[in-house]
């Protein structure tokens, strides 16, 4: 799926209430079932239980105030956790003596192949 898609997928959702939000995610559930090219990419641990909860609770009728309340906590959660694996895996490589990966940064963006370099203090722009 394209980033522009995604993105105006996304726009559509957060205007809808969460109940019809929940109706989306049947449907594409439902479409995944019948059409799907190819298997989803499965879930962490966490994404998996977050799920199965989410699942449950839509399953006793809970409200759908309640049931975000809920995931937004698990979320929470989520992310302690996984902070906690992280110092864990810093003390872990401390210890072995290993370097930690240094943080992947993106390229600086260039000029444009067969454009001119901006010229130096002064002087004439290079090709």
């Amino acid at each position: 799926m394209n980033e522009f898609l995604r993105k105006r997928i996304e726009r559509k959702l957060e205007a809808l209430p969460d109940e019809r939000v929940y109706q989306v995610l049947d449907y594409i559930e439902f479409l995944e079932s019948k059409y799907a090219a190819r298997t989803p990419e499965s879930p962490s641990a966490l994404q998996r239980l977050a799920e199965t909860v989410e699942d449950t609770l839509r399953a006793g009728r809970v409200s759908a105030t309640a049931i975000k309340s809920t995931m937004d906590t698990m979320a929470a959660a989520g992310r302690v956790v996984g902070g906690i694996a992280a110092a864990g895996k810093a003390v872990v490589d401390e210890v072995t003596g290993q370097k930690p990966a240094p943080p992947k940064a993106a390229p600086e963006p260039g000029p444009a192949p067969g454009k001119a370099k901006p010229a130096p203090e002064g002087g004439p722009p290079t090709a």
